[in-house]
C-alpha cells in the first residue's frame, strides 16, 4: 500500500508559496536553485522528507540540524542530471527488492538510451554531493547527501544518527 500511495503521489505532486518558505532558512540562494533543478515531485519528496525530520525535533537552530535539513532538501538533487521515467521508478522498486544483481547490471555504464534512469538513480547520490558542494553546502550535508542511499555501518557517531534519521524520514516518503 505503502508504494501504490507513493506512485500516485508522484503523479499529483504540487509545491506551494508556503514549501518556498521552508528553503529559506536552510539554503542558501544557490542552494535553493539547486533545488529548483528537481522535477516537482522530487523537490514535494525532499520537502516531505524535511517536514519529518522537523516534527521529530531537528531544527535549524545548530549547525548539525541545518545540515540534516539542507540535506533533506538536496538528498535526490542529483537525479536531475538525467530523466528518470515512472516506469524506471517503479522497476528499480521491484529489482531492488527482487532482482538486485540485474539492477547493478542496469545501472552501469553512461546514462543514455534506455538505460539512463538506471543509471541516474544509481549514481545520483555522488552527483548531487558534488553540486551540494559547488552550491557552498556544508561538508556535512554533502557526505549525508553522498551517504544517503549506503548501508549504516554499526559506528555510534553523530554523522551516522544524522544519517540514521535522514534515511528513516526518506523511507517514510
Amino acid at each position: 500500500m505503502y508504494r501504490v500511495r507513493q506512485f500516485f503521489g508522484a503523479l499529483t505532486a504540487r509545491t506551494d508559496k508556503q514549501d518556498e518558505q521552508t528553503l529559506t532558512p536552510v539554503l542558501t540562494l544557490s542552494q535553493q536553485d539547486l533545488f529548483r533543478r528537481m522535477p516537482t515531485n522530487d523537490q514535494r519528496h525532499s520537502l516531505n522528507v524535511c517536514r519529518t525530520l522537523r516534527q521529530a525535533g531537528h531544527t535549524e537552530g545548530t549547525p548539525e540540524g541545518k545540515a540534516l535539513l539542507a540535506a533533506a532538501l538536496l538528498h535526490d538533487v542529483g537525479k536531475s542530471q538525467g530523466r528518470i521515467w515512472l516506469w524506471h521508478r517503479v522497476a528499480i522498486v521491484l529489482l531492488e527488492r527482487w532482482a538486485p544483481r540485474a539492477l547493478d547490471r542496469l545501472s552501469s555504464g553512461k546514462p543514455q538510451g534506455w538505460r539512463q534512469g538506471f543509471v541516474v538513480h544509481r549514481q545520483h547520490p555522488e552527483v548531487g554531493a558534488q553540486w551540494a558542494e559547488r552550491a557552498g553546502c556544508s561538508p556535512l550535508t554533502v557526505t549525508l547527501i553522498r551517504r544517503h542511499q549506503e548501508p549504516l555501518d554499526e559506528t555510534l557517531c553523530e554523522e551516522n544518527q544524522l544519517l540514521a534519521a535522514l534515511q528513516q524520514a526518506d523511507g517514510m516518503n
